[in-house]
Order: C-alpha cells, then structure tokens, then sequence
C-alpha cells in the first residue's frame, strides 16, 4: 500500500513523483505522514505488543513535571 505519491528530494527539496530527483538525481521521500483512523482496526494488536498500561510502559514515558526534573540535578 503507497503512503503518498508525492515525495521531496533530500537535498535540493524539489518535489516530484518518482524515485529521483529531476534536477538533481537524488533521492526523493515521502512527505506525507502515515493516515491516522480513530477507529484504528490494529490498535489492540499494536498497544499489546508494546505492553501499553503496564507499569513499565508508563515509567517509559516523557515526564512533564519540571519540579521534579529540577530535584534530579
């Protein structure tokens, strides 16, 4: 399945549609994120994969509470 057709070139940022660049003959990337669905048919599959809720999981995660970060140094 495509993600988009329409990519960039790495270095001079043209954009095209095949898999080099026509000014420069480098290659070209997708641009276009990935589609996000709220109904998302493998999100059970993906969050029991990465063991979502688990205690781990959530000790993973970015902290956002600076008073804490402070106390650290």
């Amino acid at each position: 399945m495509v993600r988009s057709k329409l990519k960039r070139c790495v270095s001079c940022k043209e954009y095209g549609l095949g898999e080099k660049c026509n000014d420069c003959g480098n290659i070209l990337e997708v641009v276009a994120p990935l589609k996000y669905s709220p109904e998302d048919p493998q999100g059970n599959r993906r969050r029991k994969r990465l063991d979502a809720g688990s205690k781990g999981w959530i000790e993973s995660l970015p902290n956002t509470n600076i008073d804490e970060d402070l106390k650290d140094e």
